[in-house]
């Protein structure tokens, strides 16, 4: 009888370990994904995911805009290709996306840093950004005055959305100044919704960039401080594929078109100048 129950148990143990290998069949066997430029042009679609913001893409009355949107439709223009525009708030499900094909590019100002070079290849520049901290004026926050020394972040909170390039620059600061800075990743709100937290004193303080910390900080005349950097000047850049070498030779070869004819000037003056 023991001898029965044995069998019964190594018997059902064979068919689990059977149906996992079948069902793991597909995967286990798939070859490594090669989508690169002629693939692209074979289907005439050019796969582009970016954020929804005035950096990325957003409705505006009837009219859709956003730095990277319009970069987008110039590309298009050039290269003959249909562009299809995805949107996703979180970096991390887009570079899953770009790694399984469902993205070709990932059009987003992504600061380029060596750990991201092993993974992935970055366009040529697109701009050079910093990140800042982004707190009350001392009128708006009852007197106090805003952080300037990056030593007096110690043992302060600050929010970025999730899977922000910055966090890792804060994690970084953190070890330079040999104390903790805590840091939150808001799972809901954008970086733009978080200046807007901050403004109402809802949180203290918030990270991003410089040039999307200018255009959100207008709308806070006399509340908003963005003037205490964070990180030195970096370039940002598009991502692609690593097996994308074709694909990004195609990039930059656009986007010195663009420079070169005037209209990538144009695009960059109309969301990031200073007002």
């Amino acid at each position: 009888m023991k001898f029965k129950k044995l069998y019964s148990l190594y018997g059902l143990l064979l068919i689990v370990s059977l149906a996992t290998m079948w069902l793991l069949y597909p995967y286990m066997t798939r070859k490594p994904l090669h989508r690169d430029y002629e693939e692209i042009k074979k289907e005439g679609v050019l796969r582009i995911v970016t954020e929804y913001n005035s950096s990325g893409y957003y409705i505006k009355g009837d009219t859709i805009e956003g730095f990277q949107y319009e970069l987008s439709q110039v590309i298009s223009e050039i290269s003959g290709l249909e562009v299809e525009i995805h949107l996703d708030m979180n970096l991390s499900t887009s570079f899953e996306g770009l790694s399984t094909g469902k993205y070709d590019i990932i059009a987003r100002n992504i600061p380029v840093s060596s750990n991201m070079k092993e993974n992935y290849l970055f366009t040529d520049p697109i701009v050079l950004n910093k990140q800042v901290l982004v707190q009350r004026t001392e009128e708006a926050n009852q007197g106090i005055k805003p952080i300037r020394n990056q030593l007096d972040l110690a043992q302060r909170r600050l929010y970025v959305p999730k899977d922000s390039p910055a966090k890792l620059r804060i994690e970084n600061l953190s070890h330079e100044i040999g104390d903790t800075i805590y840091v939150s990743e808001d799972e809901l709100y954008s970086t733009e919704q978080l200046i807007i937290m901050v403004a109402k004193g809802d949180i203290d303080f918030a990270v991003c960039d410089l040039q999307l910390a200018k255009k959100s900080a207008t709308q806070f005349p006399g509340v908003i401080d963005i003037d205490t950097d964070i990180s030195f000047t970096q370039l940002q850049s598009w991502a692609v594929r690593k097996n994308s070498p074709v694909l990004l030779d195609s990039i930059n070869s656009w986007f010195n078109q663009i420079k070169q004819s005037g209209r990538y000037e144009n695009i960059y003056k109309r969301y990031y100048s200073d007002k």
